[in-house]
């Protein structure tokens, strides 16, 4: 789960899913595409780490004990486990970052538009949907606890774009553009089921003072206040008050996120909320997120526990709800989606392009994780069998979606090689001019000079014959024929 972050094409003005980006959104695309991915790397070492640390005999005793090691002021409420700062406190600079993108979606990327919106939120809200009526069905078919139901909803994004940068797919932008924009839909999705189904106890004089520090953060961004030593120190205060409140901590990253403006004035060349995003997302990245995955990824695994996942009906239902409901549901919202408007699919795609796509979004984790832990509270045993289920539900599917993504690379590596393409060396792929007269133009004075360049050459070459040719006695040749 992460955030995207780019204006992807849902619908071009053809009618056409998943259509060649434009020129200006490819590139936003790109660079969302490598600050997601170095961050998905990082992720993936954490929870790697996490596993050997917990797993390896002699390393097992000191992860519990740094895990549970207590820190912070008993007085404010704040005398937390490290591995309870990193869910509570960490992943809220996630949440803030989660909620910049979510606001700039918003106002001024594809989300502000209905028509450009429907895709990614019909495929998100389906490949939500299913997820969870797979885990119900399989525990109520089974006796099992229904608390779980939220675990397979989410999609960890910069998980899945560091399994596509580690198997090496040439997966087309607009693709990718698509599992960016779902990612912000699904944020927000997430965001709201911790609010609403993770809430037991509100205290209302601690959830006031929140609301007020947050009235307090919007007045100032109003009033044009700058300065860091005024914002951290104040959100550090809305983020504890917030934690005290009974809802959960994370919403306060969300809130403040969401107030910052996202979309730009005159004489600005970026908003302050990108601005924002562009400093705190290496923080939240390369940071809080894998810190969080290294002590909530953690779980003990063996042969026996791996059995159990898939004879248990909660964990059976997250594994499920991953690989089969993701899949199903967001390739079902986008095929509803063009069978129900006049959208039809791009000619360079095909429908399996689309599940492959679906099945790398089954990989879920850092939220996953947290609505596993949010669950099942006060259950050790269950939470971590919860956790081991997420982390093979997430195995499953990147292994199913690399075998589906193999198959059609070489389809896609001629798709980028044409997107690549720049014959005549102006720094615009060659796709994005095909419209542009002096483009033509330039193509056509390329070729003339390649033209001369050749009828040169052959000049050269019949000369050189006919000179040999002349030469008395045959000079060059042995009994008529050439040397």
């Amino acid at each position: 789960m992460a955030a995207p972050r780019s204006t992807a094409p849902r619908q071009s003005s053809s009618g056409k899913l998943f259509a060649r980006l434009s020129l200006p959104e490819r590139t936003l695309v790109g660079d969302a595409l490598r600050t997601e991915t170095v961050g998905g790397v990082l992720l993936l070492l954490a929870a790697v780490a996490a596993l050997v640390w917990a797993n390896v005999p002699a390393l097992h005793d000191s992860y519990e004990s740094v895990s549970d090691f207590h820190f912070g002021p008993e007085a404010l409420g704040l005398h937390l486990s490290v591995a309870h700062w990193a869910a509570d406190g960490l992943l809220a600079v996630f949440f803030f970052v989660a909620g910049i993108e979510l606001k700039r979606e918003l106002v001024a990327g594809d989300l502000r538009d209905p028509k450009a919106a429907a895709l990614p939120v019909v495929a998100a809200l389906c490949g939500m949907a299913v997820p969870a009526l797979v885990y119900t069905l399989t525990n109520t078919a089974d006796a099992g606890s229904l608390a779980g139901w939220a675990v397979p909803t989410a999609t960890d994004i910069a998980f899945a774009l560091a399994v596509l940068a580690v198997i090496g797919t040439s997966l087309p932008s607009a693709l990718r553009a698509f599992l960016l924009t779902l990612a912000v839909v699904d944020d927000l999705f997430a965001i709201l089921i911790i609010a609403v189904f993770f809430t037991d106890t509100i205290h209302f004089a601690a959830l006031g003072g929140a609301v007020v520090g947050l009235g307090v953060f919007w007045l100032l961004l109003r009033r044009g206040v700058r300065g860091w030593y005024v914002y951290v120190p104040l959100g550090v205060v809305i983020w504890a008050l917030m934690y005290n409140s009974g809802v959960h901590a994370t919403i306060a990253g969300v809130a403040m996120g969401l107030m910052l403006r996202c979309t730009t004035r005159e004489g600005e060349r970026c908003s302050p909320g990108e601005r924002v995003a562009h400093l705190v997302r290496p923080l939240s990245a390369g940071l809080a997120v894998p810190l969080f995955a290294l002590f909530s990824a953690g779980v003990t695994v063996s042969g026996g526990a791996l059995g159990d996942i898939f004879t248990r009906p909660e964990t059976l239902g997250v594994v499920l709800g991953l690989v089969v409901g993701k899949t199903i549901g967001i390739f079902g919202g986008t095929w509803l989606t063009a069978r129900f408007t006049r959208a039809s699919l791009s000619d360079d795609l095909a429908w399996p392009d689309v599940f492959a796509v679906a099945s790398l979004a089954g990989i879920g984790f850092t939220v996953s994780l947290l609505i596993g832990e949010l669950a099942f509270e006060g259950d050790a045993v269950l939470t971590d069998e919860v956790k081991a289920a997420v982390l093979v539900g997430s195995l499953i599917a990147a292994a199913w979606s690399t075998v589906l993504l193999k198959i059609r690379n070489a389809r896609y590596r001629r798709l980028c090689d044409a997107e690549e393409r720049d014959d005549d060396g102006d720094g615009i792929p060659d796709v994005y001019e095909e419209d542009d007269p002096e483009y033509h133009l330039r193509m056509a004075a390329i070729h003339d000079r390649k033209a001369a360049e050749h009828r040169r050459i052959a000049e050269e070459m019949a000369a050189a014959r006919r000179a040999r040719a002349e030469v008395p006695g045959g000079a060059g040749e042995e009994g008529g024929r050439p040397a």
